[in-house]
């Protein structure tokens, strides 16, 4: 089992008894308000069961890890990657976290984590965060790991029947903070 820690988190592969918490963040309308409409039980069991299988950086699928507290060993949330493009060694990177454990900084020290370990295993040249406009804390965790606005797309993505503008953020390896 991968694990990596930091001083209040262990960030490990996800298993199969992290469902129900995978489940429910996936389906809490206030962590998905700027994400999408949460899907279906039966539809989040497939990318689950998806994301259960071995993963390979250079297959361009999301590596999910749980991220729990040290001491107490509760799932707070889930953090990943992709490789979004292999050949120019970038990797996109994501988190929801459970809305008790939202303004805790768990997203930031989990998400600084998963930067240095693709640094060191996958020599990735660039991170990338997205997020909508609007979502004001998912920007911050960005910020706070060091990436930088490089541009919005308007209208980039429709969330139920409204366009929103995305927000791209860039982080190079050679930037993160050590």
């Amino acid at each position: 089992m991968f694990e990596l820690y930091t001083n209040r988190l262990k960030i490990r592969s996800l298993q199969r008894e992290d469902w129900q918490v995978y489940l429910s963040i996936h389906q809490d309308p206030s962590v998905n308000q700027f994400v999408r409409r949460p899907d279906s039980a039966e539809v989040i069991a497939e990318k689950f069961a998806a994301r259960l299988t071995p993963w390979v950086f250079e297959s361009g699928d999301w590596l999910t890890l749980t991220i729990e507290e040290l001491i107490t060993g509760k799932i707070v949330g889930f953090t990943g990657l992709h490789a979004s493009n292999v050949t120019l060694a970038h990797a996109e990177v994501g988190y929801m976290l459970s809305p008790d454990s939202h303004g805790k900084g768990y997203a930031t020290e989990s998400l600084n984590a998963v930067i240095d370990w693709g640094c060191l295993q996958y020599q990735i040249h660039k991170f990338i965060g997205v997020c909508v406009k609007d979502n004001r804390a998912s920007a911050r965790v960005l910020e706070k790991c060091a990436f930088q606005l490089e541009g919005i797309l308007r209208h980039n993505y429709k969330l139920d029947d409204l366009w929103v503008d995305d927000c791209y953020y860039g982080l190079l390896a050679s930037e993160r903070p050590l």
